[in-house]
């Protein structure tokens, strides 16, 4: 099951993309819908990445233009799994989690860590990305069937704090028992990556999904392509519509990953408590990169519904969509709600 199932991508003028048996799947079908009038020849590819299914879906006069840009955007999307990846036992991150040193680094591990400690300074630590150790914790007590003690989440946590890492021009270093996992930002930074490599082939069309969600161009009628945000509580419907307006879109959710039934514990931890924040079940962030969105939407979750709107509000070019645990919405003024235009079939 993908690490994130959360936006699912609808049809422009014309109708909405089926929604799937079991809830909603990405899919890139708006394309050949809604620009295949001007002459522009479609090309798919699907894939999986970073613990989420991929699909790339480019648009050109030219289909071999098109092909050639998905080549150098899956090519870019496995350097990506390479260097940040946590499922790849021979990824540089999973290298410097298993030795504490990691040398030579790949500029990718070094900017990704660099924005996670401008994140976690401008977050007050609420954004960890050394938390690793929490979910190793929480895992392997839901492996035998249960809730982590107490005390095994209070280890836990002494291993955790941004400061444990190293980051030189020589080599990254981790102290102190410290893990790292770059789950809340990989798939953004995937997000820039391959919507960069698809713009530098010519590709002025495309919908790129890589866990998190970007668009480039726009539908046949000018609008931006338009996506379902999943509701956190029903898995056949979503709970509001968006455009992809130029900005990134990630969501955060406590509906995937679960440690308990009421979804009360889950994948996202609170770095000062060891647990999961208690006040959001869903957070969808707009933002002007897919690795500023990914933060954001953790960040922002974990801090709750004050704090996340400040941390929002002072990001210039961010909007957010909440979604408490008692259902209520509630949007930034810039967020890029998007009318229904439709009915899911």
């Amino acid at each position: 099951m993908d690490r994130r199932r959360f936006l699912v991508i609808l049809a422009g003028a014309g109708g909405l993309c089926a929604l799937d048996a079991l809830g909603p799947v990405r899919r890139a079908c708006t394309a050949a819908e809604t620009l295949a009038a001007e002459g522009l020849t479609t090309a798919t590819r699907t894939s999986w990445a970073l613990g989420a299914e991929v699909r790339l879906t480019a648009l050109h006069a030219e289909r071999a233009v098109a092909e050639r840009a998905l080549d150098a955007a899956l090519a870019e999307l496995v350097s990506v799994q390479r260097v940040l990846s946590i499922y790849r036992p021979d990824s540089q991150l999973s290298r410097l989690n298993r030795d504490g040193r990691f040398a030579g680094a790949h500029p990718w591990l070094t900017e990704a860590l660099t924005a996670a400690r401008s994140m976690s300074e401008r977050t007050g630590g609420a954004f960890d990305v050394t938390v690793q150790p929490l979910w190793e914790a929480w895992s392997q007590a839901q492996a035998a069937g249960g809730l982590p003690e107490p005390g095994t989440v209070a280890a836990a946590r002494e291993r955790v704090g941004f400061a444990r890492i190293g980051i030189a021009e020589d080599a990254i270093t981790l102290r102190d028992g410290a893990a790292v996992t770059l789950n809340g930002l990989a798939q953004g930074l995937a997000v820039d990556r391959v919507t960069a490599a698809l713009h530098a082939h010519g590709i002025e069309h495309a919908l790129v999904d890589t866990g998190e969600l970007a668009g480039i161009g726009a539908r046949r009628d000018g609008d931006p392509w338009r996506v379902g945000i999943q509701h956190p509580r029903r898995p056949e419907a979503y709970i509001s519509l968006a455009h992809l307006d130029g900005r990134a879109l990630a969501t955060s959710g406590d509906y995937v990953t679960s440690f308990s039934a009421d979804l009360a514990h889950h994948h996202i931890f609170d770095p000062a408590t060891g647990d999961s924040p208690p006040q959001l079940a869903a957070l969808t962030v707009a933002a002007a990169t897919g690795i500023e969105a990914d933060m954001l939407s953790t960040a922002a979750f974990v801090l709750g519904l004050g704090a996340g709107r400040e941390l929002i509000a002072s990001t210039p070019g961010a909007d957010a969509l909440f979604v408490d645990k008692d259902g209520r919405v509630l949007a930034t003024s810039g967020f890029p709600v998007a009318p229904a235009g439709g009915e899911a079939r």
